[in-house]
């Protein structure tokens, strides 16, 4: 957990901002415990004083973000929240299920120290996608970052395993996306019944069967990277909606990796990036060889 700093203060105060509800108590043992950095150099000076642009980090020992249901939450302060949302989870509630959502477990989690707090929702993935979302804690806070999105003032990578070798080493992908009957997204030529979409692609490895790349989002339209993959021919693994015959990982091969923007509120660089999950790493980390 990081944050740049925009008020003067003591060290301890700064970090209750990265720690909301956390007691003076348990905050003086991650001091005690040498986990909190003042731009990069470990501190245990609960007085030491502290003024805008510097940045405070505390280090985690193995993974100490709380995690919900399978969701992790990796910042939290009294504006929003930053989660890392496994796959197989909706972001929000659809006819078919109201409580297994990113939501639903996050409202419940806030309810439970504040009755009174609200939740409001930013941005989506996939129920099959993993990754980084963030979710504002007030109406004014969520229309700030929404504008933010709009504006593409966002930065937002995926990591996608897709199907072929793809032999462009990078491009962009343009298109206005509609929804047919079938709930699918595709690409059509009329504008006015569409929705711009605008896909960035880079070619991070290639096997003789699939092809890794790096997914930058200028637009966020629903289905947006699976529905563009696919038209070029190469769908995401484990995208059986958008034609892929191919499901090496058990799971889609997408993932929201980086998520960054500035704080709606206080106007400094917020910016989360996960681990490799699991089922990407040996496509992520592994040399090019003899694999799939």
């Amino acid at each position: 957990m990081k944050l740049v700093l925009s008020n003067e203060n003591s060290l301890l105060e700064a970090i209750h901002e990265l720690v909301l509800g956390a007691s003076n108590r348990t905050l003086r043992q991650f001091l005690q415990h040498g986990r909190v950095r003042l731009n990069g150099a470990t501190s245990k000076i609960a007085t030491q004083h502290v003024v805008p642009g510097d940045v405070v980090e505390i280090v985690t020992q193995g993974d100490s973000h709380p995690t919900i249901s399978g969701l992790k939450i990796v910042y939290e302060d009294k504006d929003i929240i930053l989660i890392e949302k496994p796959t197989g989870l909706l972001t929000v509630a659809t006819p078919h299920e109201q409580e297994k959502t990113a939501y639903a477990y996050l409202r419940q989690y806030l309810k439970e120290r504040n009755p009174k707090q609200k939740l409001f929702i930013v941005h989506r993935l996939d129920k099959f996608a993993s990754g980084v979302l963030v979710f504002a804690k007030s109406e004014p806070v969520q229309a700030k970052l929404q504008a933010l999105f709009s504006r593409h003032d966002i930065r937002r990578k995926y990591w996608a395993i897709v199907e072929g070798r793809l032999e462009k080493d990078h491009g962009t992908i343009r298109s206005y996306l509609a929804e047919n009957r079938a709930n699918r997204m595709h690409s059509i030529e009329d504008g006015s019944d569409g929705k711009l979409a605008v896909t960035h692609f880079c070619v991070l490895k290639r096997f003789p069967r699939l092809t890794v790349l790096e997914v930058t989002l200028e637009t966020g339209r629903k289905n947006q990277i699976r529905a563009h993959l696919a038209e070029m021919g190469h769908p995401i693994v484990g995208d059986r909606a958008y034609g892929s015959t191919m499901n090496p990982m058990g799971r889609l091969g997408l993932h929201a990796f980086l998520l960054g923007f500035k704080h709606p509120i206080l106007g400094t660089p917020i910016e989360h990036k996960t681990k490799v999950p699991p089922e990407f790493s040996r496509y992520l980390t592994h040399r090019q060889s003899k694999e799939e």
